[in-house]
């Protein structure tokens, strides 16, 4: 890439920068360096207001003509985004305007100024151009002062790093912007990309759990979480956490509140999950509250409002009774609140482990003199304090804000009990329940296990009663996850599991750290995965596709997967 342009805006005042050069106006001083280090070339602009002032816009352009056969990756907004390679000839789906009102701010369809149609494509926090022989990523070294936006035009061929700065009310001199661009090898300028960040590699090993939501969602009970505890105990197999999802308090944000069908409380059912040698886990979502809530009706002040001072919905869930609405972080009363809720959940009822869910809402509306970046960012290091050394399951979330702070951080949408959830793919909803979807994601963010954050690619299925899926359909969810992620979950009952589904689960646990080489994708939505287990090569056929195919000389079913030494 060739540098083009960079252009700040300041209170409508359009300021052309030049790298490397004295950046000197009226109104502010823009330090912009260049920098050749790790294999590549770090770009980071310091904005110095001589006076107070509002930002409209800072990015940096460059030149970027792509060979033929060249793809796109696109990483969305936060968790639960569908994330993947495009190729060139195809556009990126938009939400449809009429189911807006109740998704859009689970994505990125609520923040203006989006390039969007065809030819044109946007990824968060990073993206990487795979390129015949090599990968060139560019990438954010830091989302503490706001997200980094990558964007790219095919018909100008213009690349383009945008800062989510707008109306943002600048008074003190201001770390606008670090980023990184390097080609090489997809491994090693991952690697570089992650040096240059300075964060340590999580050492969590490859994780088994059981998770209660896939099998009863917000219908649970002790009763259901003990029962299952037994079987899991019994089973032989390696469970190391059981995690209590949604369901076991009386509203979503009353979270000293717990469910009558709890009659012991949680720390009794804690303390039974110790004594079987495994972890407790426990789902929140700190930052929101169903409509339904006490919190709610008690302390409309502690919500966060929208542009007209109304409280901001950040959503709209059947399963909490419709609509939930954003906490306002910046209210003392909300942090004091949340902190005693950890307090209680770690300290007193004992869980080790914490699946922190529905994060982005946190930073839906920033206030002045903050990006949505900042707002994600300082939540989490807030949540990381109140974890301490605790396990930390981050999901919802923009994932640029849980690079090392997460100790796993879930890297696709929810699964569904069929392979597509029909009505949401045709609202062309990217955070929409799916197993395709996911299992994308999965495979496109592949490369942060490990250097980021462990990470969680959702359950995997292998018992049918609960869910709409065959056994191939299973068995390649199951394969891939094992394959690409750091922890295995699952909601299947393990005591009914018969010797084929043992022998199946523990010859995909026997994926589990495997090394990956690199990943082709030969035909949309069929996948080959080069990786080296145990010293020796492999390559998993991954058909995701309803059709039939040929991957090179390995014919393929509709959505199965073949693992098989190369």
């Amino acid at each position: 890439m060739k540098f083009h342009a960079a252009l700040l805006k300041i209170d409508g005042k359009a300021l052309a920068l030049r790298p490397d050069q004295s950046n000197s106006f009226d109104e502010i001083y823009a330090d912009f360096q260049t920098e050749e280090i790790n294999g590549g070339t770090r770009w980071t602009i310091f904005l110095h207001p001589k006076q107070d002032v509002t930002v409209q816009q800072l990015e940096i352009q460059f030149q970027a003509p792509m060979p033929e056969n060249t793809r796109f990756f696109a990483n969305g907004y936060q968790s639960w985004s569908e994330s993947r390679l495009y190729g060139f000839d195809e556009t990126m789906p938009r939400l449809r305007s009429f189911a807006k009102n109740r998704l859009a701010y689970s994505g990125d369809e609520h923040i203006i100024n989006i390039p969007r149609g065809a030819g044109k494509w946007h990824s968060w926090t990073y993206t990487y151009f795979k390129k015949p022989g090599s990968t060139l990523l560019a990438g954010s070294l830091s989302e503490r002062t706001g997200f980094t936006l990558c964007l790219y035009d095919r018909n100008t061929q213009i690349f383009t790093f945008r800062k989510d700065l707008q109306d943002l009310h600048l008074a003190h001199s201001y770390p606008a912007l670090d980023c990184w661009i390097g080609e090489s090898t997809e491994q090693d300028v991952f690697n570089a990309w992650f040096a240059g960040m300075g964060i340590s590699k999580p050492e969590s090993p490859q994780a088994l759990g059981w998770t209660s939501w896939y099998r009863h969602f917000t219908d649970i009970s002790e009763k259901i979480v003990l029962d299952n505890l037994e079987q899991l105990s019994a089973s032989g197999l390696p469970f190391q956490y059981v995690q209590i999802d949604d369901g076991w308090q009386t509203a979503v944000g009353d979270w000293f509140s717990v469910k009558p069908d709890f009659p012991n409380g949680m720390a009794a059912v804690a303390r039974k999950i110790r004594e079987k040698s495994m972890t407790p886990g426990l789902w929140l979502a700190p930052f929101v509250a169903s409509g339904k809530s006490e919190l709610v009706q008690k302390h409309p002040e502690w919500l966060l409002k929208d542009a007209k001072g109304k409280p901001l919905k950040a959503g709209w869930n059947p399963m909490w009774g419709g609509w939930y609405y954003a906490l306002d972080f910046y209210n003392n009363q909300v942090r004091d609140y949340i902190s005693g809720v950890f307090h209680l959940m770690l300290d007193k009822w004992g869980y080790e482990l914490l699946k922190l869910d529905f994060l982005f809402a946190v930073c839906l509306a920033p206030p002045p003199g903050k990006t949505r970046g900042a707002v994600m960012w300082e939540a989490m290091e807030f949540l990381r304090n109140l974890m301490g050394e605790r396990k930390m399951l981050a999901c919802g979330a923009p994932l640029g804000a849980c690079f090392g702070v997460a100790d796993f951080c879930r890297i696709g949408s929810d699964m569904h009990m069929r392979w597509e959830h029909r009505l949401l793919a045709q609202l062309r909803f990217r955070e929409r329940l799916s197993c395709i979807t996911s299992l994308r994601s999965t495979i496109g963010r592949r490369q942060l296990n490990g250097l980021a954050f462990g990470n969680d690619p959702d359950v995997f299925f292998l018992q049918n009663d609960a869910n709409q899926l065959n056994p191939v359909q299973q068995n390649t969810i199951l394969t891939i996850n094992a394959l690409l992620g750091n922890l295995c979950f699952t909601s299947d009952n393990p005591g009914d599991y018969d010797a084929e589904q043992v022998a199946e689960l523990e010859s995909a646990l026997e994926l589990g750290n495997s090394h990956i080489r690199y990943v082709e994708e030969p035909q949309k939505d069929v996948f080959v995965i080069h990786f080296d287990n145990h010293k020796l090569s492999y390559c998993a056929y991954c058909n995701l596709s309803k059709k039939p195919v040929q991957a090179g000389q390995v014919a393929l079913m509709p959505y199965e997967t073949l693992v098989l030494r190369s």
